[in-house]
């Protein structure tokens, strides 16, 4: 599939995103958001990877949505662009692998929205995350007010987007935001490193894990408990669950089919 603003490289059961809108430091505009959409949208029964990468080429990962962009909208207008918005971080949340941003520079507005909908966020020392949409009299638009307030605490959100104020990535993974930091050198060395750890594993497995972990936070302990009784009895219907089983007891590598 073609894309005209994202990178897309395969390798080793990991696909590689890199938006690529260097100029604009990747902003979100409406091309982007229909390309990611048009990504996580069709590559759900995907076998050639097992686990996505999302980042951003040059300095900055997402430096937040395009503003020439919004400045042209009214209310209604808003309202379809944050459902749009809102719709592709969902299918990045919900996408049947594990995604993990690569945080290599500015993530802010947009960019710490897209960042957030990923299962995992690994920054660069020199990464600065933030919702500063109040400095312009707005106010996030694609779930940061949700998704910030449950990873960082209600009181943490709502300081981070009344003041608009960028954090670092030392602080940002003080509060939780992010959950490692590595030089600017090694940041891609060390997602890598752990997207093949994600990928080696089976497909299934994966996919009912991310599913109970992600239904299971909008639900009561015990209910939770019931989804994930569920999802592991719909595991073992799976071939690479008695793979997986048998390889154990034979004390060698599972060799997983991803079915």
């Amino acid at each position: 599939m073609d894309f005209k603003n994202l990178i897309v490289e395969i390798k080793d059961g990991v696909a590689v995103i890199t938006i690529s809108r260097e100029k604009a430091l990747n902003a979100l505009n409406k091309d982007v958001i229909s390309e990611l959409h048009k990504f996580f949208s069709t590559h759900w029964m995907e076998k050639d990877f097992r686990c996505v990468v999302i980042t951003g080429a040059g300095k900055a990962f997402v430096a937040g949505a395009d503003i020439g962009e919004l400045s042209e909208l009214d209310s209604p207008g808003a309202c379809r662009t944050a459902e749009i918005g809102q719709y592709v971080m969902k299918s990045i949340e919900n996408f049947p692998c594990p995604v993990i941003a690569a945080i290599n520079g500015f993530a802010l507005g947009g960019g710490c929205e897209l960042a957030m909908a990923c299962d995992i966020r690994i920054a660069s020392e020199k990464a600065k995350l933030g919702q500063p949409e109040v400095n312009l009299g707005i106010i996030p638009g694609y779930g940061g007010t949700q998704r910030l307030s449950r990873l960082v605490g209600k009181g943490m959100a709502k300081k981070l987007i009344f003041t608009g104020d960028m954090i670092g990535a030392a602080e940002a993974l003080r509060i939780g935001l992010v959950d490692e930091v590595h030089p600017v050198d090694e940041l891609m060395d060390k997602v890598m490193d752990l997207a093949k750890k994600i990928a080696s594993k089976s497909a299934p497995s994966l996919k009912l894990a991310k599913e109970a972990i992600n239904r299971g936070l909008d639900v009561n302990l015990s209910v939770g408990c019931d989804l994930e009784k569920g999802a592991f009895a719909v595991n073992f219907g799976y071939a690479d669950a008695k793979e997986g089983l048998k390889a154990f007891m034979e004390k060698r590598a599972p060799k997983f089919k991803h079915k």
